[in-house]
């Protein structure tokens, strides 16, 4: 894991404390049950192409704010959001909510949480 500076983590701290998570055996069990919601990948493009949740799509933090209103206009849709640990799913689920999602969360743990769970991946 990278280290992280603390400037970065006061960041993400703030915006965890606006936004709301889920850990990775709520994302689970959700897609177990076939729950309608749209998980969303918001790691680097060479992230996803290495292995990714099956059923994700792809949007990147880099592109995820410019891309998002054509992508999911309704901004009531049920989006959960991961990265690789969950610091860049929390910054981009608070810019989302600045941008009037009123149902998106960042999933706690991202990529690294889901594998240690031992959960399937895709590639």
């Amino acid at each position: 894991m990278a280290d992280h500076g603390p400037r970065f983590l006061a960041l993400v701290d703030a915006a965890r404390a606006r936004i709301r998570e889920v850990d990775v055996a709520e994302v689970k069990a959700r897609l177990d049950r076939a729950d309608r919601f749209v998980l969303i990948d918001t790691r680097e493009e060479s992230e996803w192409a290495a292995g990714r949740i099956p059923g994700a799509v792809y949007l990147g933090k880099g592109v995820l704010e410019r891309d998002i209103e054509a992508r999911f206009p309704d901004l009531h849709a049920d989006l959960v959001l991961y990265c690789g640990g969950g610091f860049r799913s929390a910054l981009s689920a608070d810019a989302l909510r600045e941008m009037g999602y009123s149902r998106v969360a960042s999933m706690d743990g991202g990529m690294r949480g889901w594998r240690a769970a031992g959960y399937a991946t895709e590639s």
